[in-house]
């Protein structure tokens, strides 16, 4: 959006009442979770809580936010919307509530002191009276959330007051990320900033790094592995420290392991990415199927090939349900791309070319990306269980552009008037094909006969 665009939406969420704006919060919420219109909603959301904040809040620097200063330890795990998150990630949606229920009964003492250190801070950056003020805090908050949350407390009304179950839900996690923020700060320190492969030697640092008892226990842990994994190139090869932790790449002796849930992270994020390329596929979005099928394929090959996996078992069942989710997804796309092209280089006599549909550019680019949608599955077609469909589809996408093409440059010689306009469309189309199936070359060849054909076709004429 240009600015003037954003400043118009911006004066138009502005002059909606505040309960207008609750809920249009909540649908374009629930709009991210379905995974439709990712980017609009996400954007629309960010000028709805600029608003919300309030005009003294935005006119500040973000370090002074007090739930963002309180909150920045969890900020490596944070996911948008309010639906369900794996074991190491939490909603970013719970803050606020959280926030608003420390200020209100929680710590209100020291939640005033935190805003109190902002307020009288530096405009930028932070001061030690902050990091004091926001320690103490977070230490407090962390006692009250793990007292109203223990097992042996039944007061359901002091959680309503909280929030909703999805908030409280993520309560337990967000008090021990508080509590041990020192040993997160230090892991986090500890680590490479990137990794390409995660190796042997990465690997035993990465073991060395973990040898701390507050993050071996259930609550941290899988925090701890999501920080490794957010390192990796390849966020899958986390499995890599389970099977290192079981010495054996036996599943049963790897579950067995506290480590094991790093295959569980790894498999729910595959099945999320999975949901999300069939939403990009569903809505004609081929930007980022390469990178993510790149993504699907080496992550399920490597939890094929480097964990031995038992068809019936919970894991075996997941990533085969995964599998089946992409070939699906990828198969009814697949199939529809030959009908395309048909539609676009068919062979049409003169006096049914008045009645044809136009050949407009935008369909064209659009069919070519499909086309190029069919090449990159062949790549990854194996391990994704569409190597039949596809490997069918692309042969019968060459032949079927090679033999048109040629049709339809030949064509050119005999037509004249809207037919030559509407066939001079059609092999404008043919050779845009001809580019992704075949290469630059192949589609010079052929534009170079097109225009041999037109060119002789004029000579000819002058001749009679």
């Amino acid at each position: 959006m240009s600015q003037t665009s954003t400043e118009r939406l911006r004066d138009y969420l502005a002059k909606l009442s505040p309960q207008s704006q609750a809920l249009l919060m909540r649908e374009f919420e629930r709009a991210v979770e379905r995974g439709e219109e990712i980017a609009v909603a996400n954007f629309v959301l960010e000028q709805l809580r600029r608003i919300v904040r309030g005009a003294d809040d935005e006119a500040r620097p973000r370090t002074d936010n007090p739930t963002r200063v309180l909150f920045h330890p969890l900020e490596p795990f944070l996911v948008e919307g309010n639906g369900s998150v794996r074991q190491g990630q939490l909603r970013r949606t719970s803050l606020v509530p959280v926030w608003q229920w420390l200020a209100r009964e929680g710590s209100p003492d020291l939640a005033r002191e935190l805003e109190a250190a902002l307020a009288a801070g530096p405009e930028n950056g932070t001061s030690p009276q902050i990091e004091a003020a926001a320690r103490k805090l977070q230490l407090a908050a962390a006692e009250a959330l793990l007292a109203v949350t223990a097992p042996g407390n039944d007061d359901r009304r002091a959680l309503s007051r909280i929030g909703p179950p999805a908030v409280i839900e993520d309560l337990p996690s967000i008090a021990s990320l508080l509590r041990a923020r020192e040993a997160v700060d230090t892991l986090n320190s500890r680590l490479p900033s990137y990794m390409r492969a995660f190796n042997d030697s990465q690997i035993e640092a990465a073991v060395a790094a973990l040898n701390v008892p507050s993050l071996q226990t259930p609550q941290l842990l899988p925090f701890a592995l999501s920080l490794i994994a957010q390192r990796l190139a390849a966020p899958w090869q986390i499995i890599r420290l389970a099977i290192r932790m079981a010495a054996s790449d036996d599943e049963m002796r790897v579950a067995s392991t506290p480590y094991g849930m790093a295959v569980s992270i790894a498999l729910y994020d595959l099945s999320r990415l999975a949901a999300t390329l069939r939403v990009d596929i569903k809505r004609g979005r081929f930007a980022e199927v390469s990178e993510h099928l790149k993504t699907l394929h080496d992550g399920v090959r490597g939890l094929r090939t480097e964990l031995d996996l038992r068809q019936d078992s919970a894991w075996g069942r997941q990533l085969a349900s995964i599998r089946a989710d992409i070939s699906s997804a990828l198969q009814s796309e697949i199939d529809s791309v030959p009908g395309r092209v048909r539609r676009l280089l068919r062979q049409r006599a003169e006096k049914d070319i008045a009645a044809a549909p136009a050949i407009n550019s935008g369909d064209v680019e659009e069919t070519a990306a499909l086309i190029e949608f069919v090449a990159v599955c062949r790549t990854y077609a194996g391990e994704l269980a569409i190597n039949e469909v596809t490997m069918r589809t692309y042969s019968d996408l060459q032949h079927y552009v090679e033999q048109s093409t040629e049709a339809l440059v030949q064509s050119l010689r005999g037509s004249e008037g809207k037919a030559r306009t509407y066939r001079q469309a059609q092999v404008t189309a043919a050779i845009r094909f001809c580019d992704v199936l075949f290469g630059a070359d192949y589609a010079s060849l052929m534009s170079r006969a097109a225009e041999n054909a037109m060119t002789g076709e004029r000579k000819s004429s002058r001749t009679a």
